[in-house]
């Protein structure tokens, strides 16, 4: 079996949050196609908090070079996928690297400047989205780019999907506790709609310490490292699902969101374009708290026409059909 080596952060594959499913994804969908997705992330100058000076971040990353290359020539690998552009160098060593960003270069983000010298050395790249493809070819000139979407597990979202447990008040948003991400602004809608029930969703344990700052109104519940069961049934339960980033790479709850039927509030941020079906709602900090009460309004329980645009734009068999395609041509 051809081995290719999925390079990360330890602390990507240790929270139950988009990089972690991603990676299981596609160690899943390898094996179908007969390719051994090995895991690879270096073990020292990681912090559990990311936002500490000097940890996680791009410039942390070539300390540990030695270590993941160690990895990488132990396992005899000569194709890589990094996810951490402070990983770009590796093309150095390997021939056969290729992007696939976890995080962009944009001014909304935590590291965009540090986060640009590297991009300037990328010369292949897979993305999630076409609104990213325009984004490296624009800034970077990066062309060699191939789209393939973070497919959503098809299983789950058939076996939870079910119209008559959705709560009409119940909105949810999936997110972190990071500025980009707005949780103030949810915090804020919940206090003026205290006839609505808000979850928030945080993907790692640690934000049960960093959302002790906050004031939490009564209607909030917060929830932290749910597994993929706990995701999927909340969301069918939920009648809105609302997210208000300011800039997203992934935004895999999003199309879970529409494959579950939710009526759905975005940001009118371009690199939400995909997100794009008859209940879906683009807005911005003017309007999303009236969008947000408009869609829990509307009198349908799941909305079917964004539940059949999921299915047909980011399912699991959409992905797998394109790392099927990606790999003939890369891995000769």
């Amino acid at each position: 079996m051809t081995k290719v080596g999925l390079v990360m952060r330890k602390i990507q594959f240790t929270e139950a949050q988009g990089p972690r499913i991603f990676a299981e994804r596609l160690k899943a969908i390898g094996k179908e196609l007969g390719i051994d997705i090995v895991f690879i992330s270096p073990e020292r100058h990681v912090s559990g908090y990311d936002w500490l000076p000097g940890y996680e971040h791009e410039k942390g990353d070539l300390v540990n070079y030695d270590i993941v290359l160690d990895q990488i020539y132990s396992q005899k690998i000569d194709h890589v996928i990094y996810t951490v552009s402070g990983f770009t160098y590796l093309k150095m060593f390997l021939k056969n690297s290729v992007l696939f960003p976890h995080s962009f270069p944009d001014p909304a983000l935590t590291g965009y400047e540090m986060m640009k010298p590297f991009y300037q050395i990328v010369d292949k790249a897979i993305v999630q989205t076409e609104f990213l493809k325009g984004e490296m070819a624009r800034h970077f000139g990066v062309h060699d780019v191939t789209v393939i979407p973070i497919g959503f597990n098809e299983t789950m979202a058939k076996k939870y999907y079910d119209p008559k447990l959705v709560v009409d008040n119940r909105i949810l948003w999936i997110g972190r506790d990071e500025e980009n991400r707005r949780p103030d602004l949810v915090i804020e809608y919940a206090r003026k709609n205290p006839d609505k029930e808000v979850f928030m969703v945080f993907g790692g344990e640690r934000y049960r310490e960093s959302m002790k700052k906050y004031q939490i109104p009564s209607n909030i519940k917060l929830k932290f490292a749910l597994s993929q069961d706990e995701i999927f049934t909340l969301m069918n339960s939920a009648k809105v699902y609302w997210s208000c980033s300011k800039f997203d790479t992934f935004a895999m709850p999003l199309t879970e969101a529409l494959a579950m039927g939710k009526m759905v509030v975005k940001p009118e941020h371009p690199c939400y374009d995909h997100i794009s079906a008859k209940h879906s709602f683009s807005g911005n900090e003017k309007n999303w708290f009236e969008l947000v009460n408009m869609a829990a309004s509307i009198p349908l329980k799941a909305s079917i026409e964004n539940r059949d645009y999921a299915f047909d734009a980011f399912s699991n068999t959409v992905m797998k059909e394109g790392y099927r395609q990606f790999f003939n041509e890369w891995i000769k």
